[in-house]
């Protein structure tokens, strides 16, 4: 709370989910938002809640639409928070798309989609807000990866493929900013948590919703998720991952026994892709007992 109070904190895809939480704590913290997403709707409902549960006033909360594909908004938007605040302390980049399909059955506009969205359109965006950053000496990027960032997995290879890119981007980014030993870079990397992300995950094609996002709550609760990554951030974690069992012990195996990892991945691999094909979220408990 001390370390992020009145300090100005931009999210993207903070319409829902993960973002959506996001603003809620750091409201109540005290925190300066702008908040971005597509829909800008949904967004002035996070605004009003924001408000109502906050010491916060009008100004203090920024509703900017932004579509990370539209790269050549990106120094505009910026500028807009920029004008708004006259400073950004805190980006959290936090906007993407999962996906849940075979990659077999899956179209490569689809990658091609998720690469431009998940990678590309962050990347856009954090150049912007780098540059005034490096002006002040000071500032944080916060990044959502996954544990999908570290391991593999069936029916995200697309997902997995964006974060991968994310995890050495940001990683690579971090060892060039060794003058501005005030600018952290920090990769967040959850496990399966109970949001909207599944009901908009990318499928075999692009025009293609999912038909059943199945039971979520087997998954970390988004408040749960929500409050470690804000520690993490207050912390200058350069990395933290966020997630229940069995889910990361799998990320401990796959840092430090790789072999018994892809043994293991394997296994629940089948088990994922059987729960997806059965209608049931992929993700589903895979130590539940059968009835």
């Amino acid at each position: 709370e001390h370390e992020l109070r009145g300090k100005v904190v931009w999210v993207t895809g903070a319409s829902s989910g993960i973002g959506e939480e996001l603003a809620y704590q750091l409201s109540k913290i005290g925190a300066l938002l702008a908040i971005s997403a597509r829909r800008e709707d949904e967004l002035e409902r996070v605004k009003n809640k924001c408000l109502q549960i906050s010491n916060l006033g009008e100004k203090d909360i920024l509703v900017l639409r932004l579509d990370l594909t539209d790269r050549s908004s990106h120094e505009a938007a910026t500028n807009s928070v920029l004008k708004h605040f006259g400073k950004i302390d805190v980006l959290v980049n936090n906007g993407g798309r999962s996906q849940r399909s075979l990659f077999v059955d899956t179209n490569l506009d689809v990658y091609s989609a998720i690469i431009e969205l998940n990678y590309l359109g962050t990347i856009s965006l954090t150049k912007h807000v780098l540059n005034h950053m490096i002006q002040r000496r000071r500032g944080k990027i916060v990044t959502v990866s996954s544990v999908m960032g570290i391991m593999g997995a069936p029916l995200a290879s697309g997902y997995c493929a964006s974060k991968h890119a994310l995890q050495g981007f940001f990683n690579s980014l971090r060892t060039e900013l060794t003058d501005y030993p005030d600018i952290s870079i920090i990769n967040i990397c959850p496990g399966p948590v109970q949001s909207k992300i599944i009901q908009n995950v990318f499928t075999e094609n692009l025009a293609k919703s999912i038909e059943n996002s199945g039971d979520q709550s087997h998954k970390m609760p988004t408040d749960r998720c929500v409050r470690l990554t804000l520690v993490s951030t207050a912390n200058d974690l350069k990395e933290a991952w966020i997630s229940d069992h069995p889910y990361l012990a799998v990320c401990y195996l796959w840092q430090y026994a790789p072999t018994w990892a892809w043994w293991l991945m394997n296994r629940m691999g089948k088990r994922r892709i059987q729960n997806f094909k059965s209608g049931v979220d992929a993700d589903a408990s895979y130590s539940r007992k059968k009835k």
